[in-house]
């Protein structure tokens, strides 16, 4: 017997870090939050282009179906080639059969002007109809006039704002910051260390923080509406909520997976269409929170999506090359490594 669900959503994803995997050490030991940005990250987002952002999307678009997941909330940078990623992104996403919403990060790291091509690449994408927020980095990287720029760009064109809060100590000011810019529809990702309520969703991500050494989020503990995501490692997201069920009992022994099943269930209301595709998968009880918080191994076999195309069948991706993908996205990962 197999249980049938709905696809999933990823709440929070970075597709560009695909391509980061068995990335050359950084020349420094990153010792905290702010260096592993410093040593790993603004490293490699620097060094992206057009095709590693390509295949980067498209191995991790496939990658996403093969888990079930069929959305995307993902969050972009690649200040060396900012105008028209999203669309690339969203041609190899679409390209797999995966659905997507995207924003373009904005950050002062390159300047008022990188702040200005990234707003400009915002509402580029979403003045053309792409589906999407206006992203911003974070407020330890955005001057205030550039936090200001973005909010109302997003309000003029009736989206969310897609930012990271609070992840590390180093940006402990952003709820000060942001206090009365954050509205309802804004996607605040980790706020580990928000020290106030502001209005907007969670994007909960607890392998990454767990994986950064920052500290426990504990979103259960807010009335924000709480969606999970993975910060970039993969679009597992039965993995990603079985971590997160551990974690958050580990933090109230209490704690049911009823509560992670229901920060699932969030990214619907970015995705609607979402609940009409069809996952089938090799566990019979796929559908259980309890019973997926403790069995590891559960995986896709066939992805139906709503309108009745095959998508993901015995477990292989049907409109994209499985080899041919992987073998793509291997060159530009090591072009990638060798800028690094």
């Amino acid at each position: 017997m197999s249980a049938v669900t709905p696809g999933l959503v990823c709440g929070h994803h970075h597709l560009y870090s695909a391509l980061a995997r068995g990335m050359p050490a950084p020349p420094v030991q990153p010792t905290g939050f702010l260096q592993i940005l410093e040593q790993v990250w603004w490293r490699l987002d620097v060094a992206l282009d057009e095709e590693m952002i390509r295949w980067s999307a498209t191995l991790g678009a496939m990658e996403a179906l093969m888990c079930g997941t069929t959305a995307i909330v993902d969050h972009h940078e690649s200040p060396s080639c900012i105008e028209g990623s999203l669309s690339v992104i969203a041609d190899a996403c679409a390209e797999v059969g995966v659905r997507t919403n995207l924003a373009y990060g904005v950050t002062d790291r390159h300047g008022a002007d990188g702040a200005r091509r990234g707003l400009a690449e915002n509402e580029r994408f979403l003045r053309a109809g792409g589906r999407g927020m206006v992203g911003v980095h974070a407020s330890l990287t955005c001057t205030d006039d550039t936090l200001a720029a973005a909010a109302g760009l997003a309000a003029d064109l009736g989206v969310g704002v897609h930012i990271h809060v609070a992840e590390g100590r180093e940006d402990a000011t952003a709820g000060a910051r942001l206090e009365g810019l954050a509205r309802d529809d804004w996607w605040l990702v980790h706020c580990v260390y928000l020290d106030r309520d502001l209005p907007g969703t969670i994007a909960h991500n607890p392998r990454s923080n767990m994986n950064n050494s920052v500290d426990y989020a504990r979103p259960a503990a807010r009335s924000n509406p709480v969606a999970l995501g993975t910060d970039g490692i993969g679009a597992d997201m039965l993995e990603e909520a079985r971590l997160a069920y551990v974690r958050l009992r580990e933090d109230d022994v209490l704690a049911s997976p009823d509560t992670v099943w229901g920060w699932l269930d969030h990214g619907y209301t970015l995705f609607p269409e979402a609940r009409e595709d069809r996952v089938t998968w090799n566990y019979d009880h796929a559908d259980s929170p309890w019973h997926v918080a403790f069995t590891p191994g559960v995986r896709a076999l066939d992805v139906v999506s709503g309108d009745g195309e095959v998508l993901l069948r015995d477990g292989l991706p049907t409109r994209v090359d499985l080899a041919e993908v992987r073998a793509k996205a291997a060159e530009q990962a090591a072009r990638l490594h060798a800028r690094l």
